[in-house]
This record gives structure tokens, C-alpha cells and sequence, in this order.
């Protein structure tokens, strides 16, 4: 049983009103008494009973939210079995984020120890957690692992390079240019359109929907304003800005379909609208069903399902469509060298040039930058338990998109060089191939951390992760993709091509 103290929890209304409150305070200068709002929890008053007033309250309300079990991953309303009644009492209303995570607030016959310090309301769940005090080194030890590494690859990366383009820029015989070999012979193909180019640029305009949406929302955890206290936060946060983000989707997906030389405009935009978030809703409706079988407290009513499907078509795609219309009303893409009209033979390639073994070395340093960070995230969907590390977490953001980049143009400069042009599918499937290291790593989780029984809580579980490995393979894809884009039009604007 988890309980909430809303007495101590920071007010529902939106944190950039507070935050723009603050900035008109500071600017009208300073005065005696005055006070300010920091994002996270603002401190509530309490006295005695013959001291309380409308500024101090007497008595702390406790809430309950749900029922939970190690060998379940069905939570259960409070009040489903019959013992430890709540009194009758005025219930609050749950956010977007509570109602998802199955959380129903309701009254508690608990009274609260009014004499705990406001500093230290977290201290029994913190010490409660297991690994808290040893996992500090770990992570930084991670991260100084995976800046050295990122170093060393951006270090050979440049130089490399730079002595390539020196030497092809010095050629200017025939006899020279006969004698060519690695990357710039490929230059009359590397710019020449993928195939499924359709399904790759809806990829990429969902794969940045996240990616922007998971920047957003690590942001604002940094500065407080998702705070762990105020449940919910975090998921309303993340799925309001999923839909706002709907324009830059469809922007970016109709803009590279164009450049690689797409007209179906209408089959473009509508799959990006609907093909992934439909594919996501599916599963997650599905494992609704087996939540109202089970009568669990996380099945989402069906009025907040109507209010989900409304937000996706009625906000999401028509924001969808006004990107997309730009994208496609801007010129393609101009690519610094041209295309040729007959496609270059690929020559034999060694083992490690290959296309599979190089997407699936791609994806292990970039897990291996986000595995510690993945195992509290796993504790605190199944093992209940408080995640509160955003800090750390938006850093491993930040180095994941570094070593994600950094990777997959390390292997696409390898098979540039192998003369080998396909590069815009390998560069999102190389780094892509992260989320199948995720669900490898879930699936050990699941057997060596968890004592979950049942076919339903099982089927729960893998359902629930093949969401966030779909999500993750679109999001670090994205930055694969990016990456190589940004690469390859770079070094062949910089080589003198006759």
C-alpha cells in the first residue's frame, strides 16, 4: 500500500504560470518579507488545535492510491477488499499520469507523526530502496567510461578524415583520379533515394516527435517542475507534449520523403499520423482489455479513452497535416554532389562491413551508456519503487545521442570506404538496434529481478515493453539517421568532384 499526502504535495496547475509569477516577483525588485516559489514542493503549515487558523492547518489528510504485489503487475483499488475501510470523504481527482498508472485516490482512515521534519517527509521511502547508496559510482563511473570512448571515436573520425580529404582534393591528373578508391567513388550514389523511402521518412518524423518530446520532458524534471512527489507529472507532461509535438512530425517526414523523391504526399502524412501511434495504441488497448478482465484499478476508463482518442485526432493529426503541408511546400532537399542516372555495382564486402554485423555492434556502446540508468527505470514500473535520479538521467540523455551519432558514423564512414552507398537505412537501423538490446536486457530483468506469477501480469509485462522498445527504436533510429545525414552531406561538400 502507497499512500499520498496531498497537504505536502505542490498544486495541479500548470508550472509555468509559477514559474512566470516568479519572474514578475523578481522584477518588481526586492521588498521585506517577500517570497518566492522553486519548482517542486512548496511546504504547507500546521499547529496545534488550538492554534489553527486558514494559513495553518491542525490535521494532516492521508490518501491511498492502490493496492500492489511483487507477483502481480495488477494494481488494485484500496478500498477492493474489506479490510482497513476508508472513511467517507471528499475524493480528489486524478491527473492524465495517475489515471494511466492505475492510481485511484481515495480517502484513508490513517492519521499522520506531525513532528517529521519537511526535509526529511522522504526519508522512509529513500532508505527503503535497495542499491541507492552504491549505485552513485557506478553511473559516474559509466558516464567517464563513455565520454572517453566518445572522444577517442570523434579524435579518429577527424583526422581520419581530414587526411582523406586532403589527398582527394590534391588530385587533379587523370592518371590520379583513375586511381581512387574508397569514399568519393560513391559520390554519384550516395545521395540517391532508399528504398521503403515512404515507411523510413514516417520513421523519422515520429522518431523525432519522441525524440523532442523526451528532451522536453527531461527538462523540466531537471528544474523540478515533475517533481516524483506530485504523481502523474511526469506521463501528463510527456503525453501533452507528445500531442503538441504532432507539427515537427509531420515536417519532418514529408520533407525527406520529398527529397527522396516521394509524391504521395496524402499516404505520407496519414501514416505518419496513424501508422506508430496507432501501433501503440493497439497494444496498449489490448492490455486494457486484460486489465478490465481482471479488474484491476489500472484499466483505463472508457471515458479517458475517448478523451485519448480525441487529443490524437483531433490536435495530433491536425498538427500532423499543417507540418506536413509545409514540409511539402518547401524545395527539396539540395544535396551538394548529383546523383547519377545508373546505379554503381557494390563490390564484395568483408565480414565486418556486412550490413548485420555492423547494426549489430552499433547498438552495443549506446546501451551500454544507459543499462544502470535502465535498471532503476525498470524498478520503478515494476518494482515499485521512487525514481527521483532526473539529473543524472537528462545526462544520460545527452551522452546516448552523443554515442549514438558517434557510432553510427563510425561504422557508416567503414562501409563509405567499402564503397557500399546504402547508408540511410543502416544509419537508422545501426543505431536503432539499441531497443533490441533493450528488450534482451527487460526479458533477463524479468526472470533474474522479479517474482511476477500469472498468465495475465506476464502477458502485461511483455505488452507494455514492446511500447517502450518501439518507442526507443524510433528515438535513438532518429539520431542514427541525423547523424549520417549531417556526416555525408558534410564530407562531400568539402571534395572537389569532377
Amino acid at each position: 500500500m502507497s499512500a499520498r499526502l496531498p497537504a505536502s504535495s505542490p498544486p495541479r496547475g500548470p508550472r509555468l504560470l509559477l514559474l512566470s509569477l516568479l519572474l514578475l516577483g523578481a522584477a518588481s525588485g526586492p521588498r521585506r518579507g517577500s517570497a518566492f516559489y522553486l519548482p517542486g514542493l512548496a511546504p504547507v503549515n500546521f499547529c496545534e488545535d488550538d492554534k489553527k487558523s486558514d494559513e495553518c492547518k491542525a490535521e494532516i489528510e492521508l490518501f491511498v492510491n492502490r493496492l500492489d504485489s511483487v507477483e502481480s503487475v495488477l494494481p488494485y483499488e484500496y478500498t477492493a477488499f474489506d479490510f482497513c475501510q476508508a472513511s467517507e470523504g471528499k475524493r480528489p481527482s486524478e491527473n492524465l499520469g495517475q489515471v494511466l498508472f492505475g492510481e485511484r485516490i481515495e480517502p484513508s482512515p490513517y492519521k499522520e507523526d506531525k513532528n517529521i521534519r519537511w526535509a526529511s517527509r522522504w526519508d522512509y521511502i529513500l532508505e527503503s530502496m535497495p542499491h541507492t547508496h552504491i549505485q552513485w559510482f557506478s553511473i559516474m563511473n559509466s558516464l567517464v567510461i563513455v565520454l572517453f570512448l566518445s572522444g577517442m571515436v570523434a579524435m579518429i573520425m577527424l583526422r581520419t578524415l581530414h587526411k582523406d580529404i586532403a589527398r582527394y582534393n590534391q588530385m587533379d591528373s587523370t592518371e590520379d583520379a583513375q586511381e581512387e578508391f574508397g569514399w568519393k567513388l560513391v559520390h554519384g550514389d550516395i545521395f540517391r533515394p532508399p528504398r521503403k523511402g515512404m515507411l523510413l521518412s514516417v520513421f523519422l518524423g515520429s522518431g523525432t516527435q519522441i525524440l523532442i518530446m523526451t528532451f522536453v520532458t527531461l527538462f523540466f524534471a531537471c528544474l523540478g517542475f515533475l517533481s516524483p512527489a506530485n504523481r502523474g507529472a511526469l506521463m501528463t507532461c510527456a503525453v501533452v507534449l507528445w500531442v503538441l509535438l504532432g507539427t515537427p512530425a509531420g515536417y519532418v517526414a514529408a520533407r525527406f520523403y520529398k527529397s527522396f523523391g516521394g509524391e504521395k504526399w496524402k499516404t505520407n502524412v496519414l501514416l505518419t499520423s496513424f501508422l506508430c501511434p496507432g501501433i501503440v495504441f493497439a497494444d496498449f488497448f489490448i492490455m486494457n482489455l486484460i486489465l478490465w478482465g481482471e479488474g484491476s484499478s489500472a484499466a483505463i476508463p472508457f471515458g479517458t479513452l475517448v478523451a485519448i482518442l480525441a487529443l490524437w485526432f483531433c490536435i495530433s493529426v491536425p498538427l500532423t497535416f499543417i507540418g506536413a503541408y509545409f514540409g511539402f511546400k518547401k524545395n527539396a532537399i539540395e544535396h551538394p554532389v548529383r546523383t547519377n542516372q545508373i546505379p554503381r555495382q557494390i563490390p564484395e564486402q568483408s565480414f565486418y562491413t556486412k550490413p548485420l554485423p555492423g547494426i549489430i555492434m552499433g547498438g552495443i556502446l549506446p546501451f551500454g551508456c544507459i543499462f544502470i540508468q535502465l535498471f532503476f527505470i525498470l524498478n520503478s514500473i515494476w518494482s515499485h519503487q521512487m525514481y527521483y535520479m532526473f539529473g543524472f538521467l537528462f545526462l544520460v540523455f545527452i551522452i546516448l545521442v552523443i554515442t549514438c551519432s558517434e557510432a553510427t558514423i563510425l561504422l557508416c564512414y567503414f562501409h563509405l570506404c567499402a564503397e557500399d552507398y546504402h547508408w540511410q537505412w543502416r544509419s537508422f537501423l545501426t543505431s536503432g538496434f539499441t531497443a533490441v538490446y533493450f528488450l534482451i536486457y527487460a526479458i533477463h530483468y524479468f526472470f533474474s529481478k522479479l517474482q511476477i506469477t500469472g498468465t495475465a501480469s506476464t502477458i502485461l509485462y511483455f505488452g507494455y515493453t514492446m511500447i517502450m522498445v518501439l518507442i526507443f527504436f524510433l528515438f535513438t533510429g532518429t539520431i542514427g539517421f541525423f547523424a549520417c545525414f549531417w556526416f555525408v552531406t558534410k564530407i562531400y561538400s568539402v571534395v572537389k568532384v569532377d
